[in-house]
């Protein structure tokens, strides 16, 4: 048979072997059948506040002190970080000797309508600083915010200067407001556009904050189909696929005092880059951080750019302090192989060298 042929055929043969996967995997799909798990790294609820849980990651094998304490994202589920097994930040972590603690925020409902800022940076974050600190035996822990929980821990260690932290991390995080376009323009800009966002219960509803992330991709919906459609006979391509897009449309309520506060001061005035930050009644500048500091950004994150995160590490006044820009985009920095094969390490680098090996 000529060579042209074989080659035809076997084009064929394998077109129909991958249209078969996909008829199976699209099943799955629309059925359920195989959605994956996530946030599967082994760990104990050792303490509760309001909807908040700080869970406590087993590991048997804790080589470094103190304990990591992570603050996730007010607005989005924390199994970002812990979103499977061999794709996980959290695993990574665990496995590289540290105690590994996380603040989860829960789902807020109306009993959390009325929490302000200061209710989780003076609050809910001081609290699960004593816990850790008092279950591990230690003087203080290094503290990691992701995203808009790493605005709540800068907030938190400029207000609380004498926080019992050892070194401070954001990865992620912004802090120029006028610099995240049509994402803030959904939530609002003022207390009055807010007022107008928020549901029955007093909170602006997950639905809202899953718009505000559409905006800034109008045909990333069309885009992520057209090309699951191509790739669905690719198991892996589909299990990642799940995993991600059930991660970016399982948003939580953001309550609605602290999103009031968030459009006036953060945005409106954007507080954290003119030093009109206020909480509790007092004028607080992230010039008041002093501990070792590193900040993790995406030159290619679209949800929180370049512009946005960059200017963290000026305005706080550690005299450690670092900067790690990475190739990559907002998920791209926790998650995938390229995640575990340069930001991960580098922040692992960055940990070990702010801890003490145990004996």
């Amino acid at each position: 048979m000529p060579t042209e042929q074989v080659s035809t055929l076997e084009r064929v043969r394998r077109e129909i072997e991958r249209n078969a996967l996909r008829a199976r995997n699209g099943i799955r799909l629309a059925t359920g059948i195989s959605k994956p798990k996530t946030g599967q790294s082994p760990k104990d609820v050792v303490w509760t506040f309001g909807r908040a849980e700080l869970w406590h990651y087993r590991n048997d094998a804790v080589r470094f002190t103190p304990p990591l304490l992570i603050i996730p994202s007010l607005v989005s589920r924390s199994n970002i970080l812990d979103l499977a097994t061999g794709n996980s930040l959290i695993e990574a972590l665990v496995s590289a000797g540290f105690d590994v603690y996380m603040l989860d925020w829960g789902t807020p409902d109306e009993r959390d309508a009325a929490n302000r800022l200061e209710d989780y940076v003076d609050l809910a974050i001081p609290a699960a600083i004593a816990q850790v600190r008092r279950r591990a035996n230690v003087p203080e822990v290094n503290l990691l915010g992701y995203c808009f929980g790493g605005v709540l821990t800068l907030m938190h260690a400029a207000h609380n200067p004498t926080s019992p932290i050892q070194s401070l991390t954001v990865v992620a995080c912004p802090v120029d407001f006028s610099q995240l376009g049509a994402l803030v323009d959904v939530i609002g800009r003022t207390e009055f556009d807010v007022e107008k966002a928020l549901d029955d219960n007093g909170n602006i509803p997950p639905q809202v904050i899953a718009q505000s992330f559409r905006t800034l991709a109008p045909m990333g919906d069309i885009t992520n189909y057209v090309n699951l459609l191509d790739q669905m006979w690719r198991d892996e391509f589909v299990t990642a696929h799940q995993l991600m897009n059930g991660w970016a449309t399982d948003h939580i309520p953001f309550p609605g005092a602290a999103a009031r506060q968030t459009a006036n001061m953060l945005i409106r005035d954007n507080a954290l880059m003119n030093g009109r930050l206020e909480l509790g009644g007092d004028r607080v500048s992230l010039s008041e951080i002093t501990v070792p500091f590193l900040a993790v950004l995406g030159t290619r994150d679209t949800i929180i750019p370049e512009a946005a995160s960059a200017p963290v590490t000026d305005l706080v006044g550690s005299a450690q302090k670092e900067t790690l820009r990475m190739d990559g985009g907002h998920v791209g920095l926790v998650v995938g192989r390229s995640a575990h094969r340069k930001t991960i390490p580098k922040l692992i680098d960055f940990l070990q060298k702010r801890s003490e090996p145990l004996s």
